[in-house]
């Protein structure tokens, strides 16, 4: 192989299927060894996790392979694309950490060229205008052990497709009343060649081009042709493209294009449980007002990922992880979450913070005094910081770390039982002060041992239980997000007949719940990422205000899949 385009990436040793054809083709000096790939996104709608996995593959490939890769815009449908799904593609790639290095294009920018490819067609005697309606062309077109009709104009001579073509892009017909189809074979078993249309007419504006044209590409013609002008050498493409491929090539042939041509490579897409990625059933979500935007935490965008504290690092770590395949499969969403968990355990903050608050009082401890104990930052950071928090007499602890009447093997505080106050002191459990009316715990009586301070214990006590606080005095309020997946099935788009993928909605997808934190969440930032000790993980939402912060959870502290991955490993 030759060094121009050997991979530098010592720890990825074993090569993917796509990786096996590139690398072979380096061997065989195809395209004179050089590896170009592109990221082709329709600007129609909000990147989602599924396009992430192809970011990452084609990007991936190319810095691998010491190559290029483009961001390419495929924007032929002029009535749903704007710029302003340009501009969030643009953020999502650049997030994740891909630089395109100034190779930004457009399909647009190749109408010129696109036109004359099809005039070049159609002098060869390979494609026509027909006037057929697109319903009709569909009805016409057969199944796939019947062949479809041909149309009536299938056959009209070279001078008279040139004329009318030369008018569908002067705007002299109305839209819908004549098309431009390639003539290939209405018998052939693959329906992607029989007579596929190449462009349409729509007198819409474009979001680059304005009123410059009335006609505009069909997708598989604008995509094979636009991979040639920018000399793509492989074109990976999601699994569904595979029936496409040979129409791809067709196109290719037909333009008599036999150099440096590129090479479609087809992977099966990413799906994941409990969720949904097909963009009409987002957008449906959105314009429902199930969720509050594209960027909902809820939702499997993108930036919905990114608002919910996911990281650049954890959705790379997730498609190495998932890997390529060339079968359609389903990922289990515990790994989306574990690997998260993997990155955020490396680099959030850590704070206590008391979701279910009930009020505990240290009898033995003094009115009126604060005292200041010590965390780590971040214990998994060896040059961590310390962070301090305030100790009182009066504190918040979660309401579940008490029980009155316990079961075994509860090791949190109850009746007569002692527990560590984390950073802090050993307590023992006194009394409790009930309401009158309900019965509720409304106040938890303790005491303390004053030589048993974390650091300094000079009280010789083991104890099995740890448990957060946080002072009531210097409690800060704020607002937490508890986001759950939306769906409540795995497969969501299996539905009975008469049913709809929205009645698999998880209702209990959202709560939201006051909570009070220590001091220290107060110099966080929006997207600033925190543990809440023996909580979960979260971020700062762009919702927070100077007044009053809001905490997203990205996820909890569960991991039910590294054990998995752990049992995987031993197998291997």
């Amino acid at each position: 192989m030759s060094d121009k385009g050997k991979s530098e990436d010592s720890s990825h040793t074993s090569l993917n299927f796509i990786e096996e054809i590139i690398e072979s083709d380096i061997s065989n000096n195809k395209n004179d060894g050089r590896i170009h790939t592109r990221f082709p996104p329709e600007p129609n709608g909000y990147l989602h996790i599924g396009h992430a996995k192809s970011i990452c593959l084609n990007f991936g490939i190319a810095e691998r392979y010491n190559g290029k890769c483009n961001l390419r815009f495929d924007d032929t449908n002029p009535t749903t694309e704007s710029t302003e799904y340009v501009d969030s593609i643009k953020e999502d790639v650049g997030w994740l950490g891909f630089d395109w290095e100034g190779r930004e294009y457009y399909a647009s920018d190749y109408f010129d060229k696109l036109y004359d490819y099809a005039v070049y067609l159609i002098k060869k005697g390979k494609a026509y205008v027909c006037e057929m309606s697109m319903e009709d062309i569909a009805n016409n077109r057969g199944t796939p052990t019947r062949p479809g009709k041909e149309s009536p104009w299938r056959n009209s001579s070279v001078e008279e497709n040139l004329e009318l073509f030369t008018k569908m892009r002067e705007g002299e017909f109305p839209n819908g009343s004549k098309v431009l189809r390639a003539k290939i074979d209405m018998a052939s078993p693959n329906m992607h060649l029989r007579d596929p249309v190449l462009y349409r007419i729509m007198h819409t504006s474009h979001h680059r081009t304005a009123g410059k044209w009335c006609i505009y590409p069909m997708y598989d013609w604008a995509h094979g042709q636009s991979d040639y002008i920018e000399r793509i050498t492989h074109s990976v493409c999601t699994l569904e493209f595979e029936v496409h491929r040979p129409l791809y090539d067709w196109f290719l042939d037909a333009l008599d294009i036999f150099e440096n041509r590129p090479r479609q490579i087809e992977f099966a897409r990413l799906n994941l449980t409990y969720t949904v990625m097909s963009k009409r059933k987002l957008l449906e979500l959105v314009s429902s007002k199930i969720v509050s935007g594209w960027d909902d935490p809820r939702m499997p965008t993108i930036s919905g990922l990114r608002r919910r504290g996911y990281t650049p690092a954890s959705i790379r770590m997730f498609s190495e992880k998932v890997g390529v395949a060339k079968r359609e499969n389903i990922i289990d969403m515990a790994l989306l979450e574990h690997c998260c968990r993997e990155d955020l355990n490396k680099i959030a903050s850590r704070a206590m913070v008391v979701m279910n608050p009930v009020k505990l009082i240290i009898n033995n401890y003094p009115d009126d005094t604060t005292e200041e104990v010590a965390g780590k930052v971040n214990p998994e950071d060896p040059e961590t910081m310390m962070r301090i928090i305030p100790f009182t007499k009066t504190l918040y602890i979660e309401r579940d770390d008490f029980m009155e009447d316990p079961p075994k093997k509860f090791f949190r505080l109850s009746p007569g039982k002692e527990v560590r106050l984390k950073y802090a002191y050993i307590i023992k459990c006194e009394s409790v002060v009930k309401d009158p009316e309900t019965g509720e715990i409304t106040e938890i009586h303790c005491t303390y041992d004053p030589d048993s301070r974390s650091g300094q214990d000079r009280s010789n006590k083991k104890v099995k239980g740890t448990i957060q606080w946080v002072s009531i005095e210097h409690a800060v309020k704020a607002e937490a997000r508890l986001y759950d997946r939306l769906f409540l099935k795995e497969n969501p788009s299996d539905v009975e007949e008469g049913k709809d993928f929205k009645d698999n909605i998880n209702p209990e997808s959202l709560k939201i719940v006051e909570c009070y934190g220590e001091p220290s969440i107060n110099d966080f930032k929006t997207g600033s990422k925190v543990q809440f000790e023996r909580n979960g993980y979260y971020v700062v939402d762009k919702d927070s205000t100077e007044e009053r912060l809001v905490f997203n959870r990205t996820v909890t502290l569960r991991d039910s899949w590294a054990k998995v991955l752990k049992n995987m490993e031993k197998k291997a």
